[in-house]
């Protein structure tokens, strides 16, 4: 699929705002061990292994290319595992996006500090992008 750069800032932009959008807290990313569920909003059943704040803007968008702002470490990781995916929550904890989250060189969505999150251990996210339609 290939978009216009016009048609892919405007969806970037709309993804961003859902991450934004809340009052309570600040936008979280979770990262989770298996594979990203088939199907938003359904009970989840991978181990949740880290917890990592967003910004309260989340990110920016250039040309249809979502990038994270600052991504705060967990120094404690939930649990222990080979990350799989993450989910984002808005800052009234709803699910926004299910990304790929990987170690160094892995390609994904999120790239983490390592490839096995050891529980108590710190997790950072080194980047961040989402690249809508084909930019």
């Amino acid at each position: 699929m290939k978009l216009t750069t016009a048609l892919r800032s405007a969806m970037a932009q709309q993804i961003i705002a859902a991450m934004a959008n809340g009052s309570t807290d600040t936008p979280m990313i979770e990262i989770y061990d298996g594979t990203i569920p088939a199907n938003m909003g359904e009970a989840i059943t991978d181990t949740l292994l880290a917890e990592l704040a967003l910004t309260n803007a989340a990110a920016t968008e250039t040309d249809g290319v979502i990038t994270f702002e600052t991504i705060s470490n967990d120094n404690s990781a939930n649990n222990g595992g080979d990350q799989g995916w993450a989910r984002v929550l808005d800052r009234d904890r709803a699910e926004v996006i299910y990304l790929t989250a990987g170690g160094p060189g892995d390609g994904a969505e999120l790239t983490l500090n390592t490839g096995t999150i050891t529980q108590n251990g710190p997790v950072a996210i080194t980047s961040g992008t989402i690249t809508i339609g084909g930019a």
